[in-house]
């Protein structure tokens, strides 16, 4: 589904981003794109998701290469980012999820299931800005799942929840996972979401360090800046981050 190849990506300012990254995703899988602030994740989601383009090297996301198709890229994938304020557009909930698409009683109808989903039906018709944060968030995933997407980016999306909202991105995730949905996750912090993953890819300035299964890579990423979960830590392997669930 997505393929880097020694894909580099330098600043207007001349400053490079990220240096020879080469990296598979298979269809339906879920990796973790982790690394400290500044390693450069959101740049790479950023072009993985057709908004950018490779200063050198290639990449493939759905069948469309980049340098050139960056448009069709933007058509198969979405990308939530961090900031829900920096997203929404709409003024309620069911403003932003109909934005730019044709109202039909069909439309309609999907973007209340989809609501109802993410327990934001009853919010349907109230301002975006009394929205609380974890319910900002899953406005932005509504709206991106409901276009379809072969490919799912969601930059640091626990970022700011409490433990409730942490419990329920999880459910989100898994169940994309389940229908098939391609997705990267970032994140700078593995503990809430290391056991769900099938692959990390660990980024260290610009640079892939770490690819694979958890288990073989957990051993390396605090030389990375990462920290592993605690019951790697603790000698008792990757461990269900919430029994409860």
């Amino acid at each position: 589904m997505i393929t880097l190849s020694k894909l580099d990506y330098s600043y207007p300012s001349g400053d490079t981003a990220l240096s020879s990254v080469t990296v598979t995703v298979d269809t339906g899988a879920l990796v973790g794109l982790v690394g400290a602030n500044g390693s450069g994740k959101s740049t790479l989601m950023s072009l993985m998701a057709g908004l950018y383009t490779p200063s050198g090297g290639t990449l493939s996301v759905a069948g469309y290469t980049s340098p050139g198709d960056e448009k069709a890229i933007r058509a198969a994938c979405r990308m939530v980012m961090q900031d829900a304020d920096l997203q929404i557009l709409g003024a309620t909930v069911e403003e932003d999820l109909l934005l730019g698409r044709k109202r039909t009683d069909e439309s309609v109808t999907k973007a209340k299931a989809m609501a109802d989903r993410f327990n934001l039906l009853e919010s349907w018709d109230k301002s975006v800005q009394t929205l609380s944060w974890g319910m900002k968030r899953k406005l932005c995933l509504a709206a991106a799942l409901l276009d379809e997407p072969q490919v799912l980016l969601l930059d640091e999306p626990f970022s700011g929840l409490d433990f409730p909202g942490m419990r329920e991105m999880r459910k989100i995730i898994v169940e994309n996972m389940q229908a098939g949905l391609t997705q990267i996750v970032s994140s700078h912090d593995l503990e809430c979401f290391v056991d769900i993953v099938d692959e990390l890819a660990v980024l260290d300035s610009g640079c892939l360090v770490l690819t694979g299964p958890p288990d073989t890579v957990l051993d390396h990423v605090i030389s990375h800046g990462v920290r592993p979960p605690c019951s790697w830590n603790a000698g008792l392997g990757v461990k269900p981050w919430d029994d409860a669930e």
